[in-house]
């Protein structure tokens, strides 16, 4: 919709050229323009363009007409008589269409002990920019004082008129999720991969066929805003590493250009799309990982394109009377004022944006415990952001998943604001890491951990959907080295392995990293089919990592994230070598979708089905007998009673090393059959739905040592 031309009034472009130029300079006719929407907005006869500075006294937008161009093909001043409305400087710009290219330069006080960093020598991007060009950026130009115009980032003008057809985000009811983590460009980027555009969203479009035999229904994705995955951090012998997990944005309403097939065309935008538009189809929902937490201009020392040159001080946590630094609530050199009115604006524009244009249907917010600081970085009870986002109408119905810590100290597993607000349960994964590992006395957190953290979340009248259980992310440990790995061996890091936790409540099965020995390599399987179990049997929502399934390795590295190599990428030849673990994930997932009652949106209430089987008993080798208090406790069973002729399930787990007798209850009508035995091999490992097998003792079952069997009455 063309912006009203009342309130357009003509300014004077300049434009100049230095001499490595290509483009011949032009003089689009530029008006006044509106001062909403915030960032870039196309109409049929050109684009408005908005930017926030409460601190600046001079603003130029630059156009490009190419990507890679080192200059501008013209320059606008802007004229705070006409171009600007209270804090909003804001222009539009007749005959421009996507295609071209556009940055800003900022001027104003140059104070950095009061917190401003104006440089009008640096070019800045749009924190609203729906594109970005990384074809001439050079990092280092964007520190210190010289100009980087020729070396600077470029915001695309793209158009967001894509053809959805009838897509719409699924909103899938929470408690039926089953969430994979996934690297975008680690999913596909190995020439094992198979793709025909490795290590980008079309790749992952490559690879639906593969996540629906998994089972799957939601995507968690590492970080695909923009970052900066150029910069070198340091090289290791000979091999440069790179920011390869993406946690350092740099333009928050841009998808990440080197997961494009063609980002030099401006289809970043088409391209991320087109990905989420065909797992929708598939019944795939899409949560994006985001970090607004911090940016990647980093500290005092860090670089100038965004922010920093717009409104420093408005946007940043500064050290009280030494406003020159910036407060580190993220442990990444700087932290966002997220509950500042213009920086919560900003996060829940761009929510808004991503759910609205882009289809996707949720989040998880890394160190979202940030988000709820409010000035000097004190923590709120009732931080404005987090319940804007709450009872924001346009994202009633988005998966809402905190990380709900900050690396300076703030933890809040269990209590972390607002209500529908879902967290990653670190409890769970510590309790069953440990319980899994052998550690006596662990039945009580274990049986909470089962039955959906109600010890965490009951209490605030939340129910296990708030709770999203994981053993294992993209920080850490894969699951495969979970079992293999005392340690960490993180040397290829070049940290001289200093990175990464320490304490990692592995166990290696008895051999230090990869074995040819049998009975070591049965055990780990064993190990990881148990993780596998446990995960799918408990309340909540069970997220997992892409290549957990057929056991792939970091080789003991438990932080990778500068190693954009085959280290982190998924290697699909080993999906040929691990059948029967994958087997095993894909029937252990369709096992937990065919009963209700490991997925429960509600906690257990005590009720009783036809048979006289609770919903839920707990035991241990005794019915009845779970021993709770017995510090020596390795063994625990629970009974779920079956509703609307649903099965009853019993799961029996023994980590102990020696087999143990478990009492079966009694189920009237009814007979025990074995669905899952982690103890065997494969295939009689787990069973395919209604063929599971009759056991001959309708009394007892033996479980082996360091395994979990299910039974389900029929």
């Amino acid at each position: 919709m063309q912006l009203p031309s009342t309130t357009h009034s003509a300014v004077t472009p300049a434009f100049a050229l230095g001499p490595s130029s290509t483009p011949d300079p032009v003089a689009f006719k530029v008006e006044a323009g509106s001062p909403h929407p915030l960032g870039p907005t196309i109409d049929d006869l050109g684009v408005n363009f908005s930017i926030y500075s409460e601190h600046a006294t001079s603003v130029e937008l630059l156009l490009f007409r190419n990507h890679d161009d080192r200059q501008p093909c013209q320059i606008i001043q802007l004229d705070p008589a006409v171009n600007k409305s209270f804090h909003l400087w804001h222009a539009y710009v007749c005959g421009l269409k996507p295609g071209f290219f556009y940055a800003y330069r900022v001027d104003g006080p140059q104070e950095v002990h009061n917190g401003h960093r104006f440089q009008p020598s640096k070019v800045l991007i749009d924190p609203y920019a729906r594109g970005i060009s990384k074809a001439v950026w050079n990092r280092g130009d964007a520190c210190g004082d010289k100009d980087n115009l020729e070396t600077s980032l470029r915001c695309a003008i793209v158009h967001d008129n894509y053809d959805w057809e009838d897509d719409k985000p699924l909103n899938q009811p929470t408690e039926e999720l089953v969430i994979y983590e996934m690297h975008v460009g680690g999913f596909t980027k190995s020439d094992s991969s198979g793709v025909a555009y490795p290590g980008t969203f079309r790749g992952v479009i490559e690879k639906i066929p593969y996540l629906q035999e998994l089972g799957i229904n939601a995507v968690e994705l590492l970080p695909v805003f923009e970052y900066d995955d150029v910069e070198v951090l340091r090289t290791v012998d000979g091999s440069p590493k790179t920011n390869y997990w993406g946690y350092s944005t740099m333009a928050f309403f841009a998808p990440h250009s080197s997961y494009c097939e063609s980002p030099s065309t401006g289809q970043h935008v088409h391209e991320f799309c087109d990905m989420v538009k065909a797992l929708h189809k598939a019944g795939i929902s899409v949560i994006l990982d985001v970090v607004f937490n911090h940016t990647d201009e980093g500290n005092h020392m860090g670089p100038t394109y965004s922010f920093k040159g717009i409104d420093n001080s408005t946007y940043y946590h500064l050290v009280p009377g030494q406003e020159q630094y910036y407060n580190d609530f993220s442990g990444c050199g700087n932290t966002l004022r997220c509950n500042h009115p213009v920086g919560e604006k900003f996060i829940v524009d761009c929510l808004e944006y991503w759910v609205e244009t882009m289809h996707v249907d949720g989040f998880r917010f890394d160190e979202a415990s940030v988000l709820t600081r409010g000035e000097g970085g004190v923590p709120l009870e009732k931080p404005p952001l987090i319940w804007n986002v709450e009872l924001s109408d346009k994202l009633s119905q988005t998966k809402m998943i905190a990380e709900a810590w900050d690396a300076a100290g703030l933890y809040q597993v269990g209590y972390f604001p607002g209500e529908r607000w879902a967290e990653w349960n670190g409890k769970f994964r510590d309790d069953v890491r440990d319980f899994v590992k052998g550690e006596p006395g662990q039945l009580g957190s274990i049986a909470k951990r089962l039955a959906g953290s109600a010890d965490l979340y009951q209490s605030r009248s939340h129910e296990p959907v708030n709770s999203v259980n994981f053993i294992n992310c993209h920080d850490g440990f894969t699951m495969n080295d979970l079992v293999s790995y005392n340690g960490k061996h993180n040397g290829a890091n070049g940290e001289g392995n200093r990175d990464g936790v320490n304490d990692n409540a592995s166990w290696n099965c008895g051999w230090e990293g990869a074995t040819t020995d049998a009975a070591v390599e049965q055990l780990r399987e064993r190990q990881i089919k148990n993780f596998a179990t446990i995960l799918m049997v408990s309340q909540g929502v069970p997220m997992f990592v892409a290549g957990d399934e057929h056991r792939r390795t970091q080789k003991g590295n438990n932080n990778a994230y500068c190693q954009d190599n085959e280290l982190n990428w998924v290697d699909w030849n080993l999906l040929d070598q691990e059948q029967s673990m994958f087997r095993f994930w894909k029937r252990v997932i369709a096992f937990r979708k065919q009963h209700q009652s490991l997925h429960r949106a509600r906690y257990f209430t005590g009720d009783v089905n036809q048979r006289g089987i609770a919903d839920i008993a707990w035991h241990g080798p005794e019915i009845n007998q779970p021993g709770w208090h017995d510090p020596c406790g390795r063994a625990l069973a629970l009974t779920l009673g079956g509703f609307d002729a649903e099965d009853d399930l019993h799961i029996m787990l023994n980590m102990h090393w020696e087999e143990l007798a478990f009492e079966l209850p009694c189920v009237a009508g009814r007979t025990w059959r074995q669905a899952i035995n982690t103890a065997l091999p494969s295939p009689e490992d787990i069973c395919e739905y209604g063929k599971e097998v009759s056991i001959a003792n309708e009394k007892t079952f033996h479980v082996s040592g360091r395994s979990i069997a299910v039974l389900v009455s029929k």
